[in-house]
C-alpha cells in the first residue's frame, strides 16, 4: 500500500494548479446515463478517479456499454438496449454514493435491487430520505438480505418534503421524478452545484426539471429520455484544497477553472482571516502571509453554506492561525477523526460533540500517520506542508477516491512531497 512522505517547514506554494472534474458530480451523472434508452451518452472532463472506475463497474453490471477513455476524460454510455435491475453487490459495496443508481433503474425498468451502501442501516438518515420519496411516489420498498429492492408499475408525480436536503436523496428522486406520470415537486431540495450540473445533464437528455439550484424542484414527467454530451462541471472541493493549501503556507497560487460562485462560503471565511481572495480571468488566486492570519468560527451547512467536503481541510488552516478557532460539524457525525491524527503533529484541539475548537499558531511536528476517510486525507497532506521534520501519510486508498495526482500537483507549486510503496520505505 502507498503513502506520501511530506517534508515540510518549507514549502510556499507558488504557481498555478489546474482542477480536475468534480467527483461529486460525475458519480450521479454517470447514473442518470441509465435512464437513455435511445442513442449514447457522452461525458467529458470526467476525473480519473477511483470512485469513477466503481461506477463506471456499477452501471456496467447492468449490462449497459460504459467506455472510458482516460487520455480524453470521457465516458461514453450506451444503455440503449435491455438493461438489468440487480446492480452488482461487489461494486456497490465500495462506494456509498452507488444508492443514486436505485432511482434510475427503478424509473427504467419498474423493479430494482440494490445493495444497502456502507452497511448503513434502512433507518438512518440519508437513506431514509431516498426511500420515502419513492414511496411517496408510489413505490413499494422491501429489505432482503442486505439489499434494498424497489418495486413500481409505474411512478407517479408527487410533493415530497424533505426533512434534511440531502444531496444523495435529491439526486436520485429527480432522476426517478424524469420518468414518473405527471409532476413531482421536491421542497427543501439541495442546491449544491452538482444538483444543478445534474438538472443540466438531464434536461438535455429530454427531461423537464426547473428549480434546479433552489430550494423547490419541479420535475415533468416524461415518457422516454435520450442519450446527450455533457461536460462535469469543475471540483469546487478540490480548488478548496488548493486555495487552503496556498493559504496555510503563505503561498501565491492561481487555482484555474475554479468558479467563484460556487466557493463563496469558503471564500468568505478565507477572507475573515485575512487571506487575498481575488477573481481572474483564468480562475481564483490566493495569496497570504501566514503570521496575519486570524482564527475564525466555522459552522458546516448544506449548500450555500460551508461545505462539509472542506472541514478537514480548513481545520489544517486553523492550525496555522495564531489564536483559538472554532469548527462546528452539523452535517456529518464522526467527521473529527482526522483532528485525532493530526494530534501527532501537535495540533491543538479539543472536540466536544459536534464542535471541535482548534488552537492554532504552535509548532507542528511531522509524524506518521494514517487516512481515516477521503478528506482527512487531504488534510493531513496538508498539515504536512508546514510541520517540522517529516510526515508519512498512510492509507491512500480514500486519498485516491477524490484527488488525482494529488502529490504531483503540490509538487509542481514547489511542495517536497513524494508517495512511495509503504513497504519498500525505510525511512
Amino acid at each position: 500500500m502507498d503513502s506520501i512522505i511530506v517534508k515540510g517547514g518549507d514549502n510556499r506554494l507558488v504557481g498555478e494548479v489546474r482542477i480536475e472534474g468534480a467527483k461529486n458530480a460525475v458519480l450521479p451523472l454517470l447514473a442518470a446515463t441509465i435512464l437513455a434508452d435511445q442513442g449514447q451518452t457522452v461525458l467529458t472532463n470526467v476525473p480519473i478517479l477511483s470512485d469513477v472506475f466503481t461506477m463506471n463497474n456499477v452501471v456496467r453490471g447492468l449490462d449497459i456499454e460504459v467506455g472510458f477513455d482516460e487520455a480524453a476524460n470521457t465516458v461514453r454510455v450506451d444503455a440503449s438496449g435491455e438493461i438489468g435491475s440487480k446492480a452488482p453487490y461487489k461494486y456497490v459495496n465500495q462506494m456509498r454514493a452507488s444508492i443514486v443508481v436505485l432511482g434510475p433503474i427503478l424509473a427504467r425498468n419498474g423493479h430494482a435491487i440494490v445493495s444497502m451502501p456502507g452497511g448503513c442501516t434502512i433507518g438512518s438518515r440519508p437513506i431514509d430520505l431516498h426511500l420515502k420519496g419513492l414511496e411517496a411516489m408510489g413505490a413499494t420498498i422491501t429489505q432482503k438480505a442486505g439489499n434494498i429492492e424497489a418495486c413500481a408499475d409505474k411512478l407517479k408525480g408527487a410533493t415530497i418534503y424533505m426533512d434534511f436536503p440531502s444531496v444523495g436523496a435529491t439526486q436520485n428522486l429527480m432522476m426517478a421524478a424524469t420518468l414518473a406520470e405527471g409532476t413531482t415537486v421536491i421542497e427543501n431540495a439541495a442546491r449544491e452545484p452538482e444538483i444543478v450540473d445534474l438538472a443540466i445533464l438531464l434536461n438535455k437528455m429530454g427531461a423537464q426539471i426547473k428549480g434546479a439550484g433552489t430550494e423547490t424542484l419541479v420535475i415533468k414527467g416524461v415518457d422516454k429520455l435520450h442519450g446527450a454530451e455533457h461536460q462535469v462541471v469543475q471540483d469546487r472541493i478540490e480548488a478548496g484544497t488548493f486555495m487552503v493549501a496556498a493559504a496555510m503556507t503563505g503561498g501565491n497560487v492561481l487555482v484555474k477553472d475554479a468558479v467563484w460562485e460556487h466557493n463563496r462560503p469558503l471564500i468568505s471565511k478565507m477572507l475573515e482571516m485575512g487571506v487575498s481572495v481575488t477573481e481572474e480571468d483564468a480562475g481564483i488566486r490566493i495569496q497570504s502571509d501566514v503570521s496575519r492570519l486570524k482564527p475564525v468560527m466555522v459552522k458546516t451547512l448544506p449548500h450555500p453554506g460551508f461545505p462539509t467536503d472542506m472541514q478537514a481541510q480548513f481545520t489544517a488552516l486553523m492550525a496555522v492561525a495564531k489564536g483559538e478557532s472554532t469548527m462546528i460539524e452539523t452535517v456529518f457525525e464522526n467527521r473529527f477523526q482526522h483532528l485525532e491524527e493530526m494530534r501527532r503533529m501537535d495540533v491543538h484541539s479539543e472536540i466536544m460533540r459536534d464542535t471541535a475548537i482548534i488552537t492554532g499558531g504552535t509548532p507542528l511536528q511531522g509524524a506518521k500517520v494514517m487516512s481515516t476517510d477521503l478528506r482527512a486525507s487531504a488534510a493531513l497532506i496538508l498539515t504536512g506542508l508546514v510541520a517540522e521534520g517529516e510526515t508519512l501519510v498512510g492509507k491512500l486508498t480514500h486519498l485516491d477516491r477524490g484527488y488525482y495526482k494529488f502529490h504531483e500537483k503540490l509538487a509542481a507549486l514547489g511542495a517536497d512531497i513524494k508517495r512511495v510503496d509503504s513497504e519498500e520505505y525505510d525511512g
